[in-house]
């Protein structure tokens, strides 16, 4: 079991298929998750209602077996299989087949060599509270494994059921509009292609079938190294727009008709100033440490309010459901819309949303484009994000040295400080930018990022953070 040990995460279960995750640990996690289940909802086992869904990764079939057998052996008798579905499809279906909590088998953006596994109950993900009972259950009642697993089928269709859902949304909005869909064979190829077609758009489709060997490129669309197919396909193709997809399809990636993929923080603000004009400033928009200092100007002034949380999903749902958000999202592309949806990260709708607001200024201003929405940003330069490798075991020393540091040379910048902000890492704020150093969640590295009003600026606060990163860890080592 200790080789289990660090597979729990803060928002999820992840690791390397084979060392940290096996059959045996998700036959063990089925039979614990249903038993803190049946506590947490005052049902006994065979009465809870369950739905199992997976990437296509090349192990999550036999992972899947072994979760299903394991919640069989709980006593749980209501398990709705969906096989290879987007992550937002095993929240969906908690919604509306009034399910008691879903488990997703993936490992999201990670190379495929990773799985993992994602957990509901009470429509939102387990927190990291959640996951930690969950793994002292897990590790509290460990059986050995049976030897072999029973293949019973529990198929059930939920795909079409979504798409009509889609469609009695928006309509037939998408008609005049082309787009360029990349599912990076994940698991969007099954369902977002269909349904923009269904909803009136032109699609032009890149890497549909979900292979989890991923052979065209790498599921992560916050990173722009992944996204250069599907830019040159927009330009090309003279498409309004393009869509990318990460391997399990709760995090969006959009691409402008120029070929400019948007980050997180832009997207954002496309999709709050919409909301902001259609529900006026009651808005309230939750979103990360790693953002922009713009999106939160820019919505603020407009009498809305933006809230700085924490990074991961699991910390922006809470935080929306806390501040009554309608609207969250992070750098990575996970958006969360609780107007007028359910408030959980679905790429698939968020690109409904999308094409509804190009459809809507299309009537309003025919040459209209997504990036007409982003002048503000032409005020600051601003880093790509850079990920500094730092073993998990360091992360903590590491990341008190750089306080320590900070508070002893305030000047090391070269720009006045204005406020540290410490909720996730460290986010130093100086006069029209930022320098950020935060602990990946699911990773042995450190997120950076920094915006300043122009490159040099940028520059000198990226080299002195890394500066000071590698003094530290070359001298400690």
């Amino acid at each position: 079991m200790q080789k289990y040990e660090h597979s729990f995460g803060k928002n999820d279960i992840r690791g390397i298929y084979g060392e940290d995750i096996t059959e045996e640990l998700f036959y063990n996690i089925g039979l614990s998750y249903a038993k803190w289940l049946s506590i947490q909802n005052v049902k006994r086992p065979h009465d809870l209602r369950i739905s199992v869904c997976m990437d296509a990764r090349l192990h999550s079939p036999s992972l899947k077996i072994a979760l299903i057998n394991g919640l069989e052996s709980a006593g749980v008798e209501y398990i709705e299989d969906f096989g290879i579905a987007p992550t937002p499809i095993g929240y969906y279906s908690e919604f509306v087949h009034n399910l008691d909590g879903a488990m997703i088998i993936t490992a999201s953006h990670n190379p495929s060599e990773y799985n993992g596994l994602k957990m509901t109950f009470n429509h939102q993900t387990l927190n990291e509270a959640q996951i930690q009972e969950v793994k002292e259950y897990t590790f509290n009642n460990w059986v050995s494994a049976p030897e072999s697993f029973n293949m019973k089928k529990y198929a059930t269709s939920i795909i079409p059921d979504y798409i009509t859902d889609m469609f009695s949304r928006f309509g037939d909005l998408g008609k005049g509009i082309k787009i360029v869909v990349d599912s990076a064979n994940g698991t969007a190829g099954v369902v977002a292609p269909e349904l923009y077609r269904k909803l009136g758009a032109e699609v032009v489709e890149l890497f549909s079938e979900p292979d989890g060997n991923f052979p065209n490129h790498h599921p992560n669309p916050s990173s722009f190294s992944t996204l250069k197919s599907i830019c040159e396909a927009v330009v090309k193709e003279k498409a309004d727009f393009g869509i990318a997809f990460d391997g399990d399809s709760d995090r969006i990636g959009i691409i402008d008709s120029n070929g400019n993929p948007l980050t997180g923080d832009k997207l954002l603000l496309i999709y709050a100033l919409d909301m902001i004009k259609d529900r006026g400033s009651d808005v309230k928009v939750v979103s990360e440490v790693k953002c922009s200092q713009v999106l939160y100007d820019a919505i603020n002034q407009t009498g809305a309010t933006a809230i700085m949380c924490k990074t991961g999903h699991g910390y922006i749902k809470e935080k929306m459901k806390e501040t009554g958000a309608l609207l969250g999202g992070e750098m990575s592309g996970h958006t969360f819309f609780k107007d007028r949806y359910y408030g959980y990260d679905d790429a698939v709708y968020a690109g409904c949303r999308m094409l509804e607001i190009v459809s809507k200024n299309r009537k309003l201003n025919p040459k209209f484009n997504i990036a007409d929405v982003l002048e503000p940003f032409s005020h600051v330069f601003t880093s790509d994000e850079v990920r500094y490798p730092c073993p998990n075991n360091r992360k903590k020393e590491t990341l008190e040295f750089v306080k320590s540091f900070v508070k002893s040379n305030p000047t090391a910048f070269g720009s006045e400080i204005k406020d540290i902000v410490t909720l996730d890492g460290m986010r130093i704020i100086f006069e029209g930018g930022f320098d950020l150093i935060r602990q990946s969640n699911t990773e042995p590295v450190f997120t950076l990022r920094f915006e300043a009003s122009n490159k040099e600026e940028c520059d000198r606060f990226k080299d002195t953070m890394i500066n000071c990163l590698d003094n530290f860890l070359k001298l400690n080592v």
